[in-house]
């Protein structure tokens, strides 16, 4: 079982992930598509205990925290790119999942993020958030905004982070990197981000908001005069904030929401769809948090449709909804229309139609 070799292979077809499952051939991904690592074999029991061996490398504490918790998150480096390495068990053998990450992060531009996403980088508190599901490239934009922040900014910057992807190093700014996990600069992401506000830091970056414990520290952060940017696993803004709202019990979330209608600057939730050019393409759905969108947020009930059209009328603010997204690639023939309505509710396909009506007539003017 030769590892680097299949490595190799992923980075010459310039592989998002590789994943070894036994009695299946290693994959790539590769925009989206999983293919079989050309003239490769079959894994076996015993290949799959190489590769965990591989990447363990003897390392007792790593084994310990798999065989106690029955999974392993960890990075890797291989050449000149780092591996983000996830370990599991299936049927009582391994099974490792890699996350290719290249050492040159793409600027935000090339990225196709929405300009006033980079702009509200200049607020001097306040709680920005970077939402999608998984492999919608949550992590590359988060690390372009800090990259862009640590080359025009004079800032302390702590990034917390399971496992590091990108490396960055101090430029303009003042960069701390820490990993959490057992065994790692911070146990947990909440114990960090609660230490960060005795470290002097302006921008407080978290991997993953992913309990209340969490949140309540990013919370605080945000209030006592930091900018704080994170993650959240959500498919919309709307979604984004009721998430937010519900890891506190009901008799708390009239506080939060008060708080996160004063505190809420920014969601940009996004999405990767295969494009025409075979290239992955960016779909951004931006909500700035004005005062329509935070009395929304005040209210006793959440309405998701209240919120979609706060995004639609905010667009003089730098707000997008994701229809206009849409129509947008669709009219500049970057995306097909089936993708297009794929990314919808059935109720929303006449309102892209027209979306997509007014763009071209603009664009004929």
């Amino acid at each position: 079982m030769n590892v680097n070799e299949i490595l190799d292979k992923a980075m010459e077809l310039e592989a998002s992930d590789v994943h070894f499952i036994c009695d299946n051939k290693p994959m790539l991904r590769i925009a989206r598509d999983l293919i079989p690592v050309p003239d490769s074999e079959i894994l076996t029991p015993e290949d799959m205990s190489e590769i965990y061996d591989y990447f363990i490398k003897g390392n007792v504490g790593k084994d310990e925290v798999f065989n106690e918790t029955r999974k392993l998150d960890m990075s890797y480096e291989y050449r000149d790119i780092r591996l983000r390495v996830n370990l599991s068990l299936s049927e009582d053998i391994p099974i490792c999942t890699l996350r290719l990450i290249r050492e040159e992060l793409p600027s935000y531009e090339s990225l196709g993020v929405p300009d006033i996403v980079r702009r509200m980088t200049y607020q001097t508190q306040g709680l920005i958030l970077v939402t999608g599901k998984t492999n919608s490239g949550k992590t590359t934009t988060l690390n372009a905004l800090v990259n862009y922040i640590n080359e025009n900014q004079n800032k302390k910057i702590i990034t917390l982070e399971n496992p590091i992807e990108y490396k960055h190093r101090s430029k303009k700014s003042v960069i701390v990197q820490k990993e959490i996990g057992s065994g790692k600069d911070s146990l947990t992401f909440s114990n960090g981000v609660q230490n960060s506000l005795r470290e002097d830091s302006d921008i407080l970056v978290i991997g993953e908001i992913r309990d209340r414990e969490t949140m309540e520290a990013a919370i605080e952060t945000a209030e006592s005069g930091h900018l704080v940017i994170g993650t959240l696993h959500t498919k919309s803004c709307a979604e984004t904030i009721d998430r937010m709202i519900n890891f506190y019990e009901v008799r708390d979330q009239r506080m939060v929401k008060y708080l996160l209608s004063a505190l809420l600057k920014l969601v940009i939730s996004q999405r990767l769809l295969p494009g025409t050019d075979e290239k992955l393409v960016l779909v951004p759905e931006v909500m700035v948090v004005d005062n329509i969108v935070s009395g929304i947020i005040r209210k006793d009930k959440l309405s998701v449709s209240e919120i979609e059209d706060a995004i639609q009328s905010g667009a003089d603010k730098g707000s997008i909804s994701l229809i206009n997204s849409l129509a947008e690639l669709f009219v500049q023939e970057k995306i097909t229309l089936d993708q297009a309505k794929a990314q919808i509710e059935e109720k929303n396909i006449e309102r892209l139609n027209r979306t997509i009506m007014q763009l071209r007539i603009r664009r004929n003017k």
